[in-house]
């Protein structure tokens, strides 16, 4: 079956067209991605910003154009965490659904937990033992999923983004110490206040996914054109993250724009991405991550096949 998602998120509004087959497995069709910064001002105003609510409807008018040259099959989108937050949140997701013609839907942060560990770990054997934290750094929220062979131990989405602490901490161009110290120290406080200590010991190994640690890989794999193949799997280190973080924060951000492997529509946030990664990493005692291109699309889009099909049988009989 040939699905679609939009992801309509804080930071970012991406599309996945791809076919799932009969066993689950997933074949990429067309993806794309565009930094829409929705959340622009929800942390302060709580509400949506007219400006950043067209850049998204803009966007996702160019992504239904692509969805029906594809001809698929379901056209979903989900909204996250800069939706879930703001007034005018439900008033917004109307129109991507009334305008658009996608069944959208507001997930709440357990679901969007949820769909990330399914997309992240949806490669992996159905019976691997090893405990494993899928840590996906928002533009509002980061969920942290723990599990083992595809099931789920322990979620929680907590009040930390990319976004969201850029504006709350980072006032400078480039950023102080002072801004960045506090900026972790309020990510380190909300994500150890969201994960029991018995949690935190569980995990073995972490799998990071979103814009952060695969822009983190792009550069570290000094990549001209950025490249799935290549950053999937690839390991960043707690040390190599902590000299991207400095060598990123000492720069301004039109410098950070010229940065190799670096998308610029990511400059602005991508020191307080790397910061929070370091704190996820530490929070669970861990040295490194591997890095997944495979998230909350490739989640949604299996959750929309399984549903269809279920739909079907059930009207089958």
């Amino acid at each position: 079956m040939r699905v679609a998602v939009v992801d309509i998120g804080t930071n970012s509004t991406r599309l996945l067209v791809a076919d799932v087959d009969d066993a689950g497995a997933l074949t990429e069709v067309e993806r794309r991605t565009e930094v829409t910064r929705l959340g622009q001002g929800v942390d302060r105003d709580g509400v949506l910003a007219e400006e950043a609510m067209g850049r998204v409807l803009a966007t996702v008018d160019g992504y239904r154009r692509r969805i029906d040259h594809h001809g698929a099959e379901r056209a979903v989108a989900v909204l996250t965490s800069a939706v879930r937050d703001a007034a005018n949140g439900a008033r917004f997701a109307a129109r991507v659904r009334d305008e658009h013609g996608l069944d959208a839907r507001v997930i709440d942060g357990d679901e969007e937990a949820r769909l990330t560990f399914l997309g992240a770990t949806n490669s992996r054997p159905a019976d691997d033992p090893t405990p494993t934290v899928v840590i996906d750094i928002g533009g509002g929220s980061t969920e942290l999923v723990v599990g083992r062979g595809g099931e789920v131990s322990f979620h929680v989405s907590t009040q930390a983004g990319v976004v969201r602490h850029s504006e709350r901490h980072v006032h400078t161009d480039p950023p102080r110490a002072d801004e960045l110290e506090a900026l972790a120290a309020d990510a380190r406080a909300i994500l150890e206040a969201g994960v029991p200590p018995h949690v935190r010991a569980t995990p073995r190994g972490a799998i990071a996914v979103a814009g952060t640690p695969t822009s983190l890989a792009a550069i570290d794999l000094d990549l001209e054109c950025y490249s799935s193949d290549a950053v999937q799997g690839h390991l960043l280190t707690i040390g190599t993250c902590a000299a991207m973080r400095d060598r990123l924060a000492a720069m301004t951000e039109a410098d950070r724009r010229e940065v190799r492997g670096l998308h610029p529509d990511r400059a602005p946030t991508i020191v307080a991405g790397t910061v929070m990664l370091i704190e996820a990493l530490a929070l669970f005692g861990l040295q490194e991550t591997e890095v997944s291109d495979q998230d909350i699309l490739h989640g949604a889009a299996l959750e929309t096949v399984h549903r269809a099909r279920a739909h079907g049988a059930a009207a089958a009989r």
